[in-house]
């Protein structure tokens, strides 16, 4: 991944904590995994970009996403009240799944 897609793809902050990590393309592909896996949730409706989507780290250290833009619109336009966020990875593999309640 070239520096320019990373930062078209992820927010700063986002950017910084992986690159804390001992892998830092790991954790930045299980938050592209992540913020996927919401657009898939809400559909085709509403153009995203995915810098509108930031995977942050609750204080429990729970993974969630933090939304902005268009989509925090379109959220409220659809009565979205939360998202649940599960990510999970091992060695090459990553996965995620998100959840919106309504």
């Amino acid at each position: 991944w070239g520096r320019k897609f990373i930062e078209r793809v992820f927010t700063q902050s986002e950017i910084s904590y992986c690159y804390e990590k001992k892998n830092p393309y790991l954790s930045l592909s299980v938050r592209f995994a992540a913020k996927e896996a919401l657009i898939k949730a809400i559909g085709s409706e509403v153009p995203v970009s995915l810098t509108d989507i930031e995977v942050i780290n609750a204080a429990n250290g729970r993974p969630d996403i933090k939304i902005s833009g268009r989509l925090k619109e379109f959220f409220s336009e659809r009565s979205i009240k939360q998202t649940a966020l599960s990510m999970s990875h091992e060695k090459d593999y990553g996965i995620a799944c998100v959840v919106l309640e309504v």
